[in-house]
């Protein structure tokens, strides 16, 4: 098959897709079907739906259950953040860095469908199956990512990444409504129960997410770097250039003094977007109401406020600046979790997923176009800087989870956990006005 030139369409349109393709798993898998699943699963409830226990026995230990979630959930993002720099040095000399690309899709798109085994009877596999599919998800992302400046001229990535963000939302909306209408209406389709069709859905997003990737796979380069071996010096490149960026920080003050404000106030910040729905299926009383559409209903009004939050936050930051902006949306976040220790019902959990959709679009979006126009104009290692940005959000939100759960095991109670993020948001609000008195924007 011809080679595609760069910034032809179909090529573009081909990278474009793999956003369609795996955009499915952090949707379906993440944040819906299976935090649901999970809860079902490792909850005992009595005849009248109260909570009996949600303790879950794995080696030996007993865990509350949403404990155990986090802390695998914290220890796959350890693993991503560690070898992160070492895919992205590979990605940046090796040649053939589409079997790189291919090994983590199909590695996290199988350990999707193992996911239809989860079971307390098989519940180290089952947990397994989780920690390799989000490895294998995120590590595909940083050769994915790698391929933009090679299949792109520059004045085509922002509008090719867009359409991937694009594709990958609708994508994963239109699966995650089919997953939705198999479990609600499971007897229409021969089911005895709800539980056969969630594991079904599990197998779903597998075959999906590789199914979809062959059409990026059979048009993406194989590579910018013909017959380059992997190489010790290739391997800790990626670190090496993160230690030049520490090195960097130290005298660059408005650039630390933000990236701390950054680490302290995403550990909360990604942990609630991870932990949410966990904390939904087991700390609110749904009454008669169907909890897994309700949930997967606040799921898709986050996301779709989070697009007008993101807008939003990028007029106020022209008007008001970068800094004081985020420091008003820190305070909304402490506001939101604060509200939340208290939410026990259906539609309060409605106005505060609302609330979150609002500020979660917006924190995200402008505090990545802060940390951009931080970096000091001469650099031509911007590409580093983002890695360090990359890995500091990672590391974060292994402590974050790890807190999360550990407040969650001491207390017997996710409620705590939420509180206690706000110590987080509360550290980087102070950080963030000390970043105020020395930045401009």
């Amino acid at each position: 098959m011809a080679v595609l030139e760069k910034g032809s369409k179909k090529l573009l349109n081909a990278w474009a897709f793999y956003d369609w393709a795996n955009s499915v798993y952090p949707l379906v898998i993440s944040s819906a079907v299976f935090p649901i699943f999970y809860g079902a699963l490792t909850i005992i409830k009595d005849a009248e739906g109260n909570k009996i226990s949600d303790t879950v026995t794995f080696f030996g230990y007993d865990f509350n259950n949403d404990s155990l979630i986090s802390y695998v959930t914290a220890l796959s993002f350890l693993i991503v953040s560690i070898i992160s720099p070492i895919l992205s040095g590979i990605s940046d000399y090796v040649g053939n860095k589409e079997n790189f690309m291919k090994f983590f899709c199909y590695m996290g798109s199988l350990s999707c469908i193992g996911l239809y085994w989860f079971s307390l009877d098989n519940l180290f596999f089952g947990l397994l199956c989780y920690l390799l599919a989000l490895v294998g998800f995120w590590g595909s992302l940083v050769f994915y990512n790698s391929y933009l400046p090679d299949i792109a001229y520059p004045e085509q990535q922002d509008k090719v990444s867009a359409k991937g963000f694009s594709l990958g939302y609708i994508g994963s909306v239109i699966l995650l409504v089919v997953n939705l209408v198999m479990i609600l209406f499971y007897d229409t389709f021969g089911f005895t129960d709800a539980g056969v069709p969630t594991r079904i859905a599990f197998i779903m997003v597998g075959v999906w997410w590789m199914g979809f990737a062959q059409y990026t796979f059979k048009h993406l380069p194989t590579g910018t770097h013909e017959g380059q071996k992997v190489t010790r010096s290739v391997i800790v490149h990626g670190y090496k250039e993160l230690k030049k960026i520490w090195k960097a920080l130290k005298t660059n003050k408005v650039l630390r003094r933000y990236l701390s404000a950054f680490f302290v106030y995403s550990m909360a910040v990604q942990t609630i977007m991870i932990a949410a729905t966990y904390f939904a299926v087991e700390e609110l009383d749904w009454g008669k109401q169907d909890s897994t559409t309700g949930l997967i209903i606040s799921i898709l009004l986050i996301q779709l406020i989070a697009v007008l939050g993101a807008n939003y936050t990028a007029k106020l930051s022209e008007k008001h600046g970068n800094i004081k902006t985020l420091i008003v949306i820190i305070f909304l976040w402490i506001a939101i979790c604060a509200y939340a220790y208290f939410v026990v019902n259906p539609l309060q959990f409605y106005i505060t997923a609302a609330c979150v959709g609002l500020v979660m679009g917006g924190v995200q979006a402008l505090s990545r176009s802060t940390y951009s126009k931080l970096i000091p104009l001469d650099s031509e290692d911007t590409a580093s800087y983002f890695s360090f940005y990359d890995v500091s959000e990672k590391i974060g939100i292994v402590i974050g989870m790890f807190m999360y759960g550990f407040v969650a095991e001491l207390t017997g109670s996710m409620r705590y956990s939420i509180l206690f993020l706000i110590t987080f948001f509360v550290i980087g609000v102070i950080l963030l006005f000390r970043t105020k008195k020395v930045s401009k924007i």
